[in-house]
């Protein structure tokens, strides 16, 4: 299975405080207004069926759901989607969610989605190329697949490890792995051999004195790639 061990385990022990806005996800919380509002200026959502890749806890699934899209959030964390599953049902939003890696739902379920979230995710697991290719396996033709990940050089290494977990201690220490960072032209290496086009690569930035996150053309740091999957 392309996941590993540690990282389920660390997220899962953290699963009661998704919905927490205070807690080690406030980042994902202030964040995922730009995220949502960024995919929407590609696809509108409303009535398409989309899978979020890495759901966790949920949140971007439930705001794809509130824009009116048919979500579906898979997750290895069975942890977290127990919360994710409750706090649809207190929301009042029809979300499905099941435990699968991303590649075993490709196999039973190819060329279903209109969308594919995977925000978040990538530097997580052992294996970056084959959820991007599962991904475009997912979803149909001419379909959408929306990825985020953080760049691997030294300024990303400063500001997303060092800055980020030890000195302003947005996130608990050992969150990130800087080996696990991808760089856009690697990413963009894994969805061209997957037949998906990259049609935008966006960054995001932080400031730390007015504490706001703002869509950038820097991708030095946290970045997202839009790619549409060749009919």
């Amino acid at each position: 299975m392309n996941a590993d061990p540690q990282e389920l385990q660390k997220f899962s022990e953290l699963a009661h405080r998704w919905w927490d806005p205070q807690s080690e996800f406030k980042p994902l919380h202030e964040i995922n207004p730009l995220r949502l509002d960024w995919i929407e200026q590609h696809v509108p959502l409303q009535g398409k069926r989309v899978l979020d890749v890495g759901c966790g806890g949920g949140i971007l699934s439930e705001s794809m759901a509130r824009q009116g899209a048919r979500v579906k959030g898979i997750d290895l964390s069975s942890k977290a989607l127990g919360v994710a599953d409750l706090h649809s049902l207190e929301s009042g939003l029809s979300i499905e969610y099941e435990e699968i890696a991303v590649e075993a739902l490709a196999a039973r379920e190819p060329g279903t989605y209109d969308v594919v979230t995977c925000l978040e995710m990538l530097e997580h697991v052992p294996s970056p190329a084959s959820v991007v290719a599962a991904c475009a396996t997912l979803v149909k033709p001419g379909g959408r697949i929306f990825f985020s990940t953080l760049n691997r050089n030294p300024k990303a290494y400063l500001l997303a490890v060092v800055g980020a977990e030890y000195v302003l201690r947005m996130l608990p220490r050992g969150t990130h792995d800087y080996a696990k960072f991808i760089r856009p032209s690697e990413l963009a290496a894994f969805a061209r051999a997957s037949g998906l086009r990259i049609d935008d690569l966006r960054g995001m930035t932080y400031n730390p004195l007015t504490r706001h996150y703002a869509l950038s053309s820097d991708t030095d740091v946290n970045y997202m790639v839009a790619c549409t999957r060749d009919a």
